[in-house]
C-alpha cells in the first residue's frame, strides 16, 4: 500500500468519557488542559483535539467560558492546529454542542456521522462506591448505557450549514461502516467539500470493534466511496490505541492518541500524560520509517484555513 509521506499525529487531550477518578493524569483544570496540550504538541502532535471541563468538578462542559481560559494560551505557546469537539455531551442538542466552534472559529472541529449507542457503563465496575472523587462521576458512567448519541441527518446539516461561514475543516468521526455512507450522502448533497478528513474509530461500545480486519474493511469502503477525495486517520480506543495507530501509519494514514481515547501507556499501566502517549507513538512511527508531520504540513495535507483565522 502506498504510504503517506508524512504522518499526522492528533492528540485528544481530555475528552468527555473518562472521569477524574480514573486517572490522576486526566486534565480538567484550565491550567492542566493548556499545559498538557502544549506538551503534547512539543512531543509531536500537530493537531490538538480539545474538549472543556468544569475546572472545579472535572465534569464535561460545552460552555465557551470553559474554553476561553486555555485556547489563547495554547495558541500563544504552539503552532499546533486546534480542533474543537462538537460531541462534548451525549445528552445535549447539536445547537449546544456546536457553540464552542461557532464562538471560536477553530481550524477544525469534530463531527460524528451518525446517531448511535455510545456507552462506557462497564467501567463503573472497576471502582467502589467510596472511590469516586466527585459526586457526579458514578451516575454519569453507570447511566451511559441508556444514552443514544444523537447525530441525525438534520443535526449534521444544521452543524455543517451553521459552521460553513467559518471555513472549518471537519474531522468526520465514523464509528461504523454505515457512517461512511452517511458521509457520502452528505457530500452528494453539497454539505462537505473535498478533501474530507475521516477519523475511523474502533473499540467504542456501540461501534465497530478494534480488529485489523475492520480497519481494512473501513478503508476499502472509503476508497470505493470517496476515491482520492479524502484523508484518513485511526482512533483505537483503550488497549487498541497504539496497535491500530501503528497500523494506520503503515497503511498510509494518520493517527490519534490521547487520554480522551485511552488512559494507558501500556497494558495495565496508566499514562503519566498525553505527551507520553505522543512520544511513544512518534517513536514507533519513526522507527518504522514514517515521518511525523509538522503543524504546517498537516495544514497543507488537510487544506486548512490557517491559524491566523481563528477567534482566540
Amino acid at each position: 500500500m502506498a504510504r503517506q509521506k508524512k504522518t499526522i499525529i492528533t492528540c485528544a487531550v481530555t475528552g468527555a468519557i473518562h472521569t477524574p477518578t480514573m486517572s490522576d493524569a486526566l486534565p480538567y483544570s484550565y491550567d492542566d488542559i493548556a499545559q498538557q496540550a502544549v506538551d503534547a504538541a512539543e512531543a509531536g502532535a500537530s493537531i490538538l483535539h480539545l474538549h472543556a471541563r468544569n475546572p472545579e468538578t472535572g465534569a464535561p462542559s460545552v460552555e465557551p467560558k470553559d474554553f476561553a481560559p486555555f485556547l489563547p494560551r495554547i495558541k500563544q505557546a504552539t503552532d499546533a492546529v486546534v480542533n474543537l469537539s462538537t460531541g462534548g455531551s451525549l445528552t445535549l442538542s447539536i445547537q449546544d454542542r456546536i457553540t464552542p466552534a461557532k464562538t471560536f472559529s477553530p481550524e477544525m472541529c469534530s463531527m460524528n456521522m451518525g446517531a448511535m449507542n455510545f456507552s462506557f457503563h462497564p467501567l463503573v465496575k472497576r471502582y467502589g462506591d467510596d472511590d469516586w472523587k466527585f459526586d457526579w462521576e458514578k451516575d454519569y458512567v453507570a447511566n451511559s448505557d441508556q444514552n443514544i448519541f444523537r447525530n441525525t441527518f438534520r443535526d449534521i446539516q444544521e452543524a455543517a450549514e451553521t459552521l460553513a461561514p467559518h471555513d472549518i475543516k471537519f474531522e468526520h468521526e465514523c464509528y461504523d461502516v454505515g457512517h461512511l455512507y452517511n458521509l457520502k450522502f452528505c457530500m452528494d448533497i453539497g454539505l462537505f467539500k473535498a478533501p474530507i478528513f475521516i477519523q475511523f474509530i474502533f473499540g467504542i461500545l456501540g461501534g465497530i470493534g478494534p480488529e485489523i480486519d475492520n480497519l481494512i474493511f473501513m478503508k476499502r469502503t472509503a476508497d470505493r466511496l470517496f476515491g482520492d477525495d479524502y484523508r484518513w486517520s485511526v482512533l483505537g480506543a483503550g488497549g487498541s490505541q497504539m496497535a491500530l495507530g501503528t497500523s494506520a501509519s503503515q497503511m498510509g494514514g494518520h493517527l490519534r492518541v490521547g487520554l480522551e481515547d485511552s488512559l494507558f501507556i501500556s497494558r495495565g499501566k496508566l499514562a503519566e500524560s498525553n505527551a507520553q502517549q505522543v512520544q511513544k507513538i512518534r517513536r514507533i512511527v519513526e522507527d518504522l520509517g514514517c515521518e511525523v508531520a509538522t503543524p504546517d504540513e498537516a495544514r497543507e495535507i488537510l487544506a486548512l484555513k490557517g491559524g491566523d483565522r481563528v477567534n482566540f
